[in-house]
């Protein structure tokens, strides 16, 4: 089977080169030429454990392509994913423009029967929205079906999340569409991977209401660490009593700034925006991402506190990224926290073993 993947960012990379490792024939379409000779050149523009490895092997067993030729990868490709970007609005709701643009660029492409899948992270009905713009622009009458398959994938554990996940989410409504996603997703037969067959809107929602619920436990044991702090707990033994009970479990349940990276922040926003439009007021979202928008801001007093103000105060920050392993800043709380103890005189040397070269793109007047 040959399919196409048009985004080579985060996850339409990962998802290009996990599935050649599965055997199958893959093209990968970008627009920055810059990028498509970096990964051609067997380089990965971003850190991921692993990841650039694998791309290499690939390429030597011809399984993985680069192109900056959407047309190419349309007409050779019988599955073709759609991971771009899906970037916040101002009001929180997923900005879908080059979600369309794809749409269209695919239908005007289009000689034969496809499965357009939607890997990017959607808002509910964005599958619907897919359809109707690909029927409004192709060139000739000819059956697609569409499916959303989203994903799962853990920034610095990406490769494990692939090709050994918890489980994959198939919407869709077409026999032949699943058909054909199960016979792509066939290596994980092997190790008894669950797959959750269910309509596209389903399928959709799955990965924001995820999301939003492990945010909503970070949130938790932040409330909870405030709560010890009064009352003179532990909040870490607090946490790992709490991550024994097998219904809570460990993960997700470590105190600290708050949570940040290209995920979270954007999909509780996201899903909020989804319930308002629906008119449905959804409360625990809404506190978790307030209690975490505070976390951050109450990090800051607690240092200012203690330093007994900050200005001409040298302070070393460990650790740059959202997250160990990966280096994304994006909505990183530890950039937040430079950012705002710069503001206030302080002076600042920071180390991240993954993370620099992208901070010193956003920070360039502190110390590395």
């Amino acid at each position: 089977m040959h399919i196409g993947v048009i985004g080579t960012g985060y996850v339409g990379l990962v998802t290009g080169v996990c599935f050649s490792e599965f055997g199958v024939d893959v093209t990968c379409v970008d627009k920055d030429e810059q990028k498509i000779t970096l990964l051609k050149e067997g380089k990965v523009p971003f850190y991921e454990p692993g990841l650039e490895e694998m791309l290499r092997k690939n390429q030597k067993e011809n399984r993985i392509h680069f192109t900056t030729d959407t047309a190419e990868a349309v007409r050779s490709s019988l599955v073709i994913f759609i991971a771009v970007g899906t970037p916040p609005r101002g009001d929180g709701r997923a900005e879908l423009k080059y979600v369309k643009e794809v749409a269209k660029e695919i239908a005007k492409n289009m000689d034969g029967y496809k499965v357009i899948v939607t890997k990017s992270t959607v808002p509910v009905g964005t599958g619907d929205i897919i359809k109707e713009i690909i029927n409004a622009n192709l060139k000739k009458r000819v059956d697609f079906d569409v499916v959303s398959n989203p994903e799962f994938l853990r920034e610095g554990a990406a490769i494990e999340d692939f090709m050994r996940p918890n489980r994959v989410v198939i919407g869709a409504s077409s026999p032949q569409a699943i058909a054909i996603m199960k016979d792509l997703y066939s290596p994980l037969y092997l190790i008894e991977t669950p797959m959750i067959i269910t309509d596209i809107k389903t399928a959709e929602l799955i990965k924001y209401a995820s999301n939003a619920f492990l945010a909503t436990k970070i949130s938790f044991i932040n409330e909870m660490a405030i709560l010890c702090e009064k009352i003179g707990g532990d909040v870490h033994t607090v946490a790992k009593a709490m991550g024994l009970d097998k219904r809570i479990g460990p993960k997700f349940l470590h105190p600290g700034p708050g949570y940040g990276g290209s995920c979270f922040p954007k999909d509780t926003m996201a899903l909020r925006q989804i319930g308002k439009e629906h008119s449905v007021e959804l409360r625990i979202v809404d506190a978790t991402i307030k209690v975490n928008d505070e976390q951050k801001e109450r990090m800051f007093n607690k240092i200012n506190s203690s330093m007994g103000g900050l200005k001409n105060k040298r302070l070393a920050i460990l650790g740059l990224s959202f997250k160990p392993n990966t280096d994304d800043i994006r909505e990183s709380p530890s950039i937040y926290l430079i950012k705002r103890l710069l503001n206030e005189g302080a002076k600042i040397r920071a180390y991240d073993p993954a993370a620099m070269d992208n901070a010193k793109k956003v920070l360039p007047s502190i110390t590395y």
